[in-house]
């Protein structure tokens, strides 16, 4: 006879998303595995006294979402701070920032504690989030917008892609230091002379070091992501760690049992010695934290004209981007860290940037890119030759199918690269057909899986557009694959961890509405972690 199951999933629509897919209608779970799969009147009979039953009443159960590319102490931050993606408008960030102003406020005197280094988040008035391609006023937050929120408080808001922030009159007397060292192109100024108060790329720096929370508040901050984690369907994600006490905060929560996603931690190439020296490689950890690659940039974002391009920006024709890291120190970097044994990833947006990560791949990686599982992220705007490139050596391309929002008509691609090279971005229809591996993740903007397919299946273009399992596919099994993870994880199988997500209604059912399906249940390890039934 046997053993009784923990948990069972009855009366529902179960997609594997293996290869071919297969439908069911329950799965049994013991130990945090899957180990039956079938229709309801066979898995039932694995209920026992103790076992958690649980009727699905029709809902689609999938695979856990695993978010490729995100910053989870970001999206907490928004949480936690001035959530700036609901404002439509300056006025609107202005008085989204104004409110949190009176929040740090009423703070003061109990989280500070009155040395001569202050708590950020009650000294700090932040926000998170800001797109101004969504506005009417197209236009970057100023430090003329910010000083109406405080002229005694420093004051930072953070474009969405955080590759342009802005600051007040405060925080710029404050850095004027720091911020006569960087590039002078980071740091725009007005027809007088004086610094606008918006800020690009390197110049951002000082205040990501000055804002950045103790481990108190950065476990505040992966608390709050880790419960929107488990509202989205979210069971795992890759997080691009820099200068953070978030990789503590996670062994502490792994440690106390409270930790409800599985995290991949990508480190910056400043790190590579420090976890050389203690011997974090790429996929060691537990069962729910993995050191992952090495991350760079190379170049910036389309949102801050800083995307490497190798034709000069529709609305700047004197612009062609930056390198935000050189093509030759990338180079170094990727022969240092392919040499001892990282897997590595590259921040790279226009084609120039791209043809350069593959460059650096193909002519310094010790082994083979795609044995090593080397990345690039976000692949924004890759030509012919990049996709077969990208597909010949086996190069994961972690992207964000988020980022179609900005493909639409007067969107922000439009703006910056005209119509004819909009249609040319984020490619992933042509990617899968070349051969590319496809991971799907956020960037956290937002973190919201169902929303990046739901972008990715209604695509303008027909060569960015994906069918419904394809891109659900990219965001589980896709991303599993990215972190050397499909043996464990994306898809559900007898053998593979319980991972799931349940939704209230099926995804094929309306493709045009995808974003608006609700999620009832998130799954991990087996173990129940939101209910919304």
């Amino acid at each position: 006879m046997s053993e009784a199951a923990d948990r069972v999933f009855l009366n529902g629509e179960v997609h594997t998303l293996a290869e071919p897919d297969a439908t069911h209608e329950a799965v049994a779970v013991r130990d945090g595995e899957v180990v039956r799969l079938g229709r309801t009147y066979d898995v039932e009979f694995l209920a026992g006294a103790d076992t958690d039953v649980v009727d699905l009443a029709g809902r689609t159960l999938l695979p856990g979402f695993i978010d490729a590319h995100t910053h989870l102490t970001t999206v907490g931050r928004s949480l936690v701070h001035a959530d700036l993606s609901a404002a439509d408008s300056p006025a609107d960030a202005v008085e989204l920032l104004a409110e949190r102003a009176a929040e740090v406020e009423g703070e003061v005197g109990q989280g500070g504690d009155g040395s001569s280094d202050p708590d950020p988040a009650t000294e700090w008035v932040l926000g998170y989030g800001y797109d101004e391609s969504t506005w009417e006023e197209k236009r970057y937050l100023t430090r003329t917008d910010l000083d109406r929120v405080s002229t005694d408080r420093p004051v930072a808001a953070f474009r969405e892609d955080m590759h342009v922030a802005a600051v007040n009159g405060v925080a710029l007397d404050r850095f004027d230091d720091a911020l006569e060292r960087v590039p002078d192109e980071t740091v725009p100024t007005d027809d007088a002379g004086d610094p606008t108060g918006v800020l690009l790329e390197s110049a951002i720096d000082p205040i990501y070091e000055a804002v950045e929370p103790g481990v108190a508040g950065t476990r505040s901050a992966v608390e709050a992501g880790l419960e929107l984690c488990a509202e989205r369907g979210v069971t795992g994600f890759h997080d691009m760690v820099r200068d953070s006490h978030a990789p503590r905060v996670y062994r502490d929560l792994d440690a106390a049992g409270e930790l409800t996603a599985r995290v991949r931690i990508n480190y910056w190439t400043d790190h590579l010695d420090a976890v050389r020296e203690v011997g974090l490689a790429t996929n060691a950890g537990s069962a729910f934290i993995e050191t992952g690659a090495i991350k760079s940039f190379t170049d910036g974002s389309f949102g801050g004209r800083t995307a490497k391009l190798s034709e000069p920006y529709a609305d700047d024709p004197d612009e062609t981007g930056q390198w935000v890291i050189e093509p030759d120190e990338l180079r170094d970097w990727v022969r240092e860290a392919t040499a001892a044994g990282y897997q590595f990833t590259a921040h790279a947006i226009g084609d120039g940037a791209i043809r350069a990560t593959l460059d650096a791949y193909e002519e310094v990686a010790a082994g083979d890119p795609g044995e090593d599982r080397h990345r690039i992220e976000h692949v924004e705007l890759a030509d012919d030759d990049a996709i077969d490139r990208i597909a010949e050596t086996g190069v994961v391309a972690s992207v964000q199918p988020n980022f179609l929002k900005w493909a639409r008509s007067d969107g922000l691609y439009e703006s910056r690269l005209g119509e004819e090279r909009t249609a040319e971005t984020n490619r992933y229809r042509e990617m899968l057909d070349a051969g590319v591996r496809l991971a799907f993740g956020s960037d956290g903007m937002p973190m919201d899986p169902l929303l990046g397919v739901h972008h990715a299946v209604n695509a303008p273009a027909e060569g960015q557009r994906l069918s419904v399992i394809e891109a659900l596919r990219a965001y589980t099994r896709g991303a599993a694959y990215a972190g050397f993870d499909e043996d464990r994880l994306g898809t559900v199988e007898p053998g593979k961890r319980a991972d799931f997500v349940v939704l209230e209604e099926s995804p094929w059912e309306d493709p045009t509405a995808i974003r608006d399906v609700d999620v009832a249940m998130t799954v991990v390890d087996g173990e129940v972690v939101h209910d919304a039934r």
